[in-house]
């Protein structure tokens, strides 16, 4: 058996990961890259997709299944196998996707046919993610599924979102049966709405996230609280309340908590309930509406209280005061309007879809807050924001950040450091190796080294592209491909590459506020000499890091 990763190593996003054995080739996830890495999602797959016999996904989540249409677009011909959930929501998401990727591809044409530029063409179509689903073979949760006489299956409940999937992989290997299991991204245990993340009992190998692996999530227990405290005193001082969420999971967290923190104070008179009832609360996505659908037809999937309220004929995604936006023209008119309000709306990381405009309608005002509830991945918007940046281009304006920004991460659907390492402990039999990815560099190193002083398990924070060939249940050679090397180094060369042009940008902003700051009247010009001579330096150091990436 050999593995290769193939995403999600050198960041959190574009989740992919290649299984070869027993004459099967085999991917795990075919996820999206977001953020400082979106541009690999143009590059061409390490195998061929005709090639692939079949693709095991983990969740619909778009930087684990993003990537999915361009396969079949490239040659898939295999199986899908995932959850009934997750197909229900990649109906919905891919769908989404693709006219992200339609809408994009078109404004960039607009601007190259004024400017005589080559066109460009959309990553795939929606026509693209409409055949794509027909390559999907849902599963239940505990179902086991032969993919054929050497390979065996099962998806276990992650609870990380609806439909989220820990998958035990079996596969014979002569007389030996090498268990390999996949964590995807693992929940939080008592998630709203969600059942808690199944213990595994054994395996040989573990491919194990890491995203906040670093982490401890504070303040678990008030982060509704916490919330709640951020509206009132937003809207209190006549300001709106900006919420960047997943359209899908996220989402319908929040309006779960909400509705649970009315009814638990139904009955008190005065109390903060009967002042945010007041408040509009506008889910302002359409493919988060959609998504809200999808959970109320999945309700088997829920835990026990979600149950319970059904039981109850109550419908825990739902509210008074609650209002679900469909069109443009309904989205625009939030902005316009003055009462404070609630806006919750995609995309999660700020880097597309209408959170955009309602952040440069608001970013600029001291009495609006906006309230991040999920992970930002480097090189986004959102993580921008959070990092403490004064100024943003948004749809082509510059914007000043004066509202509030907060951060709670005990919304988020990732397990933390203590509940990763509690899952791992949860193994009667501990795996012999574990594989860590889905994290930035620091997280993994982090939680790489707790594994192995907590269970002494030998961890491994993989490489892209590079073979990892198991010859046995304790035995892993790494093998480097040749024809990988050159790949591995021309990565490189582009991340560099990247990392120039964020220089040349920030060098460019340096300068503006150097030719501002000479319109004052009382200046210190041997200070402004001094800077003027740094910022050329800089210049000329960026220029020459240009030329030796470019060789």
């Amino acid at each position: 058996m050999k593995i290769r990763f193939l995403g999600a190593v050198d960041g959190v996003t574009g989740s992919n990961h290649l299984i070869q054995a027993g004459g099967k080739n085999i991917m795990l996830d075919c996820g999206m890259y977001q953020g400082k890495d979106e541009d690999l999602n143009a590059e061409e797959f390490a195998l061929n997709p005709a090639e692939i016999d079949c693709l095991l996904l983990s969740h619909s989540h778009i930087d684990h299944s993003g990537r999915i249409p361009l396969l079949v677009k490239k040659g898939f011909k295999g199986e899908i196998y995932c959850s009934k959930p997750t197909y229900d929501l990649c109906q919905i998401m891919l769908l989404d996707s693709a006219h992200i990727q339609e809408t994009e591809a078109e404004w960039k044409n607009k601007r190259a046919r004024r400017s005589g530029r080559k066109l460009v063409e959309p990553l795939y179509t929606q026509e693209d993610a409409l055949e794509s689903l027909n390559f999907f073979k849902p599963a239940l949760y505990g179902q086991i599924i032969n993919i054929d006489e050497k390979i065996t299956v099962k998806f276990n409940d992650a609870g990380h979102i609806l439909g989220s999937s820990i998958i035990e992989i079996w596969i014979k290997d002569g007389e030996e049966t090498i268990k390999l299991v996949y964590s995807g991204d693992l929940g939080m245990r008592e998630k709203p709405i969600l059942r808690d993340p199944v213990q595994i009992d054994s395996a040989d190998y573990l491919i194990m996230e890491a995203t906040y692996g670093d982490r401890v999530h504070e303040n678990i227990d008030k982060r509704t609280e916490d919330l709640i405290n951020i509206i009132l005193k937003t809207v209190r001082r006549g300001g709106s309340v900006i919420i960047p969420s997943f359209a899908v999971g996220r989402t319908q967290e929040l309006i779960y908590e909400l509705n649970k923190y009315y009814d638990s104070r139904l009955n008190e008179i005065g109390s903060k309930e009967n002042e945010l009832r007041k408040i509009p609360v506008y889910i302002d996505s359409p493919l988060a509406v959609k998504a809200t659908e999808v959970f109320r037809r999945n309700s088997h999937a829920f835990d026990e209280e979600a149950k319970d309220y059904i039981m109850r004929g109550d419908n825990p995604l739902d509210f008074e005061n609650l209002h679900f936006t469909q069109s443009a023209e309904e989205s625009r008119l939030l902005n316009f309007s003055k009462e404070p309000k609630i806006i919750i709306s995609a995309s999660g990381m700020c880097e597309a879809g209408r959170i955009r405009h309602h952040l440069k309608h608001n970013l600029w005002k001291k009495e609006a807050s906006v309230v991040f509830v999920g992970y930002q991945a480097e090189g986004t918007l959102g993580r921008r924001l959070l990092e403490g940046e004064k100024s943003v281009k948004l749809l082509g304006e510059d914007i000043a950040v004066n509202a509030e920004i907060y951060n709670i991460e005990g919304f988020s659907g990732h397990a933390d450091k203590p509940a990763l390492l509690n899952w791992i402990e949860g193994f009667k039999e501990k795996p012999g190796q574990v594989f860590v990815v889905h994290g930035e560099r620091e997280s993994k190193e982090a939680f790489a080294k707790a594994v192995r002083e907590r269970f002494g398990i030998d961890t491994v924070i993989p490489r892209y592209n590079v073979v990892y060939d198991i010859k046995k249940k304790n035995h892993v050679d790494e093998l480097v491909l040749e024809t990988d090397k050159e790949e591995f180094t021309d990565k490189h060369i582009q991340e560099l590459l990247k990392e120039v042009k964020e220089l040349k940008k920030a060098f460019e902003r340096a300068l503006e506020n150097t030719e501002e700051y000479l319109q004052l009247e009382d200046v210190n010009l041997e200070e402004i000499k001094r800077l003027n001579n740094n910022i050329k330096s800089l210049e000329n150091e960026i220029m020459n890091l240009t030329m030796i990436s470019a060789k």
